[in-house]
């Protein structure tokens, strides 16, 4: 045979041989059911996974994530958010395991607030305060697949919601999208946007439990923490802010530089970290918000969010009684809380960012999660 025809089948064979390593390091993405609902809605799960071996796994209930797998130091897949195997435990009562927090994430104090001389009154379902988005959040809801897709170096999961005017006692008709991408270069993005036909109040954030060790593994005072926060929004007795922005130096809200979890955590009078930082930065540009390490497994979380504040939570109210994904029981810290946001209360607070959106604006939000090992 002429050797420019070997040559050329050569060429071809490579080629092909080459493009299908390609197809196999590509972003993927499939939806498969998940159950339903007690009131028969159908649940969907969507798994998103890259060339690297990070997993995504969310559900349409709530828009939670379901689990999170990256890899450790050794290359080791590993589960690193709280959570139940089957949907029934989700739909069951449970501290907002991986859920959109919506419509207010966090707390409004006496649970009303006034906008443009109108008092709203919402569920009361913390004690007297509001939490979370009332007795049937966003948490609590079937959101729509709008796109479910890999392209390029994303997959990308984008779902809705319409909150209708006085869902919760929150006026106007709000249509929610957020939108989760995980990237080839092993990130995971959340945009949330919205809109609205009255003026309203709207505060949304994730709240996943982390345990950058393996979910279930064990507590996680040793990991490493650092907040790009000088300031902290001190709370009362029903950790409503009190309205002042008061300095981390020389107190166990200090987390400029990286600390254990645990070094301090004895020095909190509340049995933990339940607490608004605010983050260093213009509210709407994109920073730094925190680095968590974790030494056993050289897990590494990078968050990046264009919020004014985060909420650092340390699982105080994991009690035991919890048995999550595999049968594993959840104690007391084991699991941290990083909830990218605008600050509790901020309705009743003229002097925090405002959450305040109005027909014709966009609630455009976006945070990032970076994950590594060393």
């Amino acid at each position: 045979m002429d050797r420019r025809i070997w040559v050329s089948l050569i060429s071809a064979a490579m080629v092909v041989y080459l493009g299908g390593c390609k197809e196999a390091g590509k972003m993927s993405i499939k939806t498969e059911p998940f159950g339903q609902t007690p009131d028969g809605q159908a649940v969907d799960l969507v798994t998103m996974t890259n060339p690297n071996g990070i997993e995504a796994r969310i559900m349409t209930f709530g828009g939670i994530i379901v689990s999170m797998k990256t890899p450790d130091r050794d290359g080791k897949s590993g589960d690193v958010v709280l959570g139940f195997d089957k949907l029934d435990g989700y739909t069951k009562e449970h501290p907002y395991f991986g859920a959109i927090i919506g419509r207010y994430g966090n707390r409004i104090g006496d649970g009303k607030f006034t906008l443009d001389g109108v008092e709203y009154k919402l569920a009361t379902n913390n004690g007297p305060n509001h939490l979370h988005g009332g007795i049937k959040g966003f948490d609590k809801v079937v959101w729509k697949i709008e796109q479910a897709k890999a392209e390029g170096d994303e997959a990308i999961l984008k779902l809705s919601y319409l909150s209708k005017d006085g869902e919760e006692g929150y006026p106007g008709n709000l249509k929610c999208v957020v939108a989760y991408t995980l990237t080839a270069n092993n990130e995971l993005k959340m945009h949330y946007e919205a809109t609205t036909d009255k003026p309203t109040v709207l505060n949304l954030t994730n709240h996943s439990y982390w345990n950058l060790a393996g979910q279930g593994v064990g507590d996680i005072l040793g990991h490493e923490l650092m907040l790009n926060a000088d300031r902290y929004t001190p709370v009362d007795e029903g950790l409503i802010p009190t309205g002042e922005l008061k300095s981390v130096k020389d107190s166990p809200m200090d987390f400029t530089k990286a600390m254990t979890i645990g070094s301090r955590i004895k020095q909190v009078d509340i049995g933990g970290y339940d607490h608004n930082f605010v983050l260093n930065g213009k509210t709407g540009q994109m920073k730094l918000c925190a680095r968590v390490y974790e030494p056993t497994s050289g897990r590494v979380m990078e968050i990046h969010t264009t919020e004014p504040g985060v909420q650092f939570y340390t699982g105080n109210f994991l009690d035991g009684t919890l048995a999550g994904k595999e049968g594993k029981v959840y104690q007391k810290h084991y699991a941290f809380c990083l909830e990218t946001q605008h600050f509790p209360d901020s309705p009743n607070k003229p002097g925090f960012p405002s959450v305040v959106l109005r027909p014709g604006e966009k609630y455009d939000i976006t945070t990032v999660l970076k994950f590594s090992a060393k």
